[in-house]
């Protein structure tokens, strides 16, 4: 029966917490560009951050950083840094990342610059092609991390 009574209080503190923290906060970086449609760059909510797709833009330009693979995959990386950074977090607390690509045969490059970005702790990732990215960009890197020191 204790053991019954403890799983009944743990949930319902369990579900109290989860209440308890509705709040969502917009998140964004003058060091970015800027959103090109409605949507955040990031939303924060408890000790998680979710960005939105980076593409390869530029901030300085808000054109491409180039046409090929490799810069458009840096500079949607430091689009992504730059983010974090403004949510109070880093690189070293992403848990999950997603990698859409305009053609998957660029995913061994995109892996030689993806590899600096996360030298010590690799999270967890999907890659896939699709389609068509906004702006016709090569590349275009999510994720999901956790606020610094809430890891």
């Amino acid at each position: 029966m204790k053991s019954a009574n403890f799983a009944i209080i743990s949930l319902v503190l369990f579900l109290s917490a989860c209440r308890a923290d509705k709040s969502l906060t917009a998140i964004s970086s003058n060091e970015t560009p800027k959103a090109i449609g409605p949507y955040s760059q990031a939303i924060k909510t408890g000790n998680l951050i979710y960005t939105s797709g980076q593409i390869g833009l530029s901030p300085l330009t808000n054109a491409m950083a180039g046409d090929e693979i490799g810069l458009q995959t840096h500079q949607a990386l430091d689009n992504l840094k730059a983010i974090l950074t403004a949510a109070g977090s880093d690189m070293a607390h992403v848990i999950k990342v997603t990698v859409y690509l305009k053609d998957l045969n660029d995913y061994a490059k995109v892996n030689e610059i993806y590899k600096d970005y996360f030298p010590e702790l690799k999270p967890a990732r999907a890659a896939v092609q699709v389609a068509r990215l906004p702006k016709d960009a090569l590349v275009e890197i999510e994720c999901v991390a956790a606020i610094r020191g809430k890891k």
